[in-house]
């Protein structure tokens, strides 16, 4: 289903017993991340905040905590729905021949659904106009102890390219300095960071608008892996089986969601010199390095006269944004298997917060097949991150560490087995031997071939005889085991 707002999705959540509604008074810095940790970590409800110390605005958290949730925030029962989606929608068979054509009509009624649609008068998201901006009045949190600050962290950074006009919409945290500036987290190997450095080139000021509490699928949309020529806003679309409204911002030429609960409207000066921005408790569990990045300077700030303040805390998973880079994992799985066959499922574990640990089952069909695959993933944009890739046959499951962790400590000989490959890393690895720059490594666990130089006998795996486990299952009760 497609919520039109976050309201509507705070509604869903309430009726589903997933929400909690908290009314004592609590304060933005660390006593909301305190709260919300200890939630996540026992796979809690949604936290609707509805007093917060300074602030007119409640403050919801931990919307999309579990699997769950994040499978209701993209309207589905299980998030691989969403990739066998995307499959049946990209298999160009059904758009052979005359006779297939009738085939056709609802993958291309469903692509009607896609394109956002630009409105030509003002949205709810407008509904109230600050041209005297405070970042005071919102909620902001500082998430932990050694923060350098109160971080927005569910913000939707939108930006358009100065060349192609194309607009792109990523998730940066935003640094509140004083009440009109915040930092601009663009890493080097973003799209926001090229779209700065195309303006860079041309000098003056960059429009920016941040969105923050838009319907899920939304938000969503701008973290997920899109090449270049995917606007973030056409995903967020098809996700929600309904077209996103997108209003012109009121003081710059940025189109916005219509629904969203605040817009934050300013600019980046390219000739300005860059701030110290950070340290910042990470998605890793550790603290990312204070390190310069641009300003974005406030010029108006517009809301919903009911604004709900958007958030999440990040740390040592399970965290909300574990369940975020899970939907990631699956909506994109098949996708991945159309470029590389042979992969049978991949598992990014929750330890290994998204990008810094891949665990990958293949049909192995020749010898260096799963050291083929390592490279493959390693030249995939964002994967190019991943530090870690295990390799295992087709019939281990990814999912399944425990067996993942006897193959992987008895089948490999590491002179043979284990590769290290040299190239880029992000930003947030500590690490790296060099900011942006290091090492990663792949561990070969399949069963070896006499071909890739194991000239002794591969041993069978242990497992009882089909006839002994059926038996032993029907006789279960008697034995008086529970």
């Amino acid at each position: 289903m497609a919520y039109k707002d976050l309201h509507e999705f705070i509604k869903h959540l309430e009726e589903k017993g997933q929400l909690k509604r908290i009314k004592a008074e609590v304060d933005a810095e660390l006593e909301i991340t305190e709260i919300t940790d200890r939630v996540s970590k026992k796979y809690g409800p949604a936290l609707l905040f509805e007093k917060v110390k300074g602030s007119p605005y409640p403050l919801l958290i931990n919307a999309m905590g579990t699997y769950d949730r994040m499978s209701m925030a993209l309207g589905v029962k299980q998030l691989d729905d969403i990739g066998n989606d995307i499959e049946h929608f990209i298999d160009m068979s059904n758009y052979l021949g005359l006779m297939k054509k009738f085939q056709s009509l609802p993958k291309l009624t469903r692509l009607a659904t896609v394109f956002p649609i630009k409105l030509p008068t003002k949205g709810a998201c407008q509904e109230v106009v600050e041209m005297e901006p405070d970042l005071d009045t919102l909620p902001v949190l500082k998430c932990w102890p050694g923060d350098a600050g109160r971080f927005m962290t569910l913000p939707l950074v939108m930006t358009k390219d100065p060349e192609t006009g194309i607009q792109n919409t990523g998730m940066y945290r935003l640094q509140v300095y004083d009440k009109r500036s915040t930092g601009m987290h663009w890493h080097l190997h973003k799209d926001g960071r090229e779209i700065y450095d195309k303006y860079k080139a041309i000098g003056g000021k960059m429009p920016v608008s941040v969105a923050l509490g838009c319907d899920p699928a939304v938000t969503y949309a701008a973290t997920a892996p899109l090449p270049k020529m995917i606007d973030e806003m056409m995903f967020a679309g098809f996700l929600r089986k309904a077209p996103v409204m997108m209003v012109k911002s009121i003081t710059n030429d940025i189109y916005v969601p219509a629904d969203a609960e605040f817009i934050i409207e300013g600019y980046v000066d390219v000739n300005e010199p860059l701030k110290l921005e950070g340290p910042f408790g990470d998605h890793t569990g550790y603290y990312s390095l204070a390190d310069y990045y641009p300003v974005f300077h406030v010029t108006c700030i517009t809301h919903k006269k009911n604004a709900i303040y958007p958030a999440t805390v990040v740390g040592k998973p399970p965290m909300e944004d574990c369940y975020m880079g899970k939907a990631t994992e699956r909506i994109f799985l098949p996708l991945l298997k159309m470029q590389f066959p042979e992969i049978v499922d991949f598992n990014l574990p929750l330890e290994g917060v998204f990008h810094n640990c891949a665990i990958v089952s293949i049909k192995k069909r020749y010898p260096g097949h799963a050291k083929k695959i390592m490279n493959s993933i390693w030249g995939l944009g964002q994967m190019m991150y991943t530090k870690l890739i295990i390799v295992v046959d087709e019939n281990i499951d990814p999912h399944d560490l425990s067996t993942t962790a006897w193959k992987v400590f008895n089948n490999i000989d590491a002179k043979r087995d284990v590769v290290i490959s040299e190239g880029p890393l992000d930003a947030l690895d500590h690490a790296s031997i060099l900011p942006h720059y290091g090492h990663r490594m792949g561990i070969d666990a399949t069963k070896k071939w006499p071909s890739e130089g194991h000239d002794r006998e591969w041993p069978d795996d242990i497992e009882m005889s089909a006839d002994i486990k059926e038996l032993v299952s029907r006789r279960w009760q008697e034995y008086g085991i529970e």
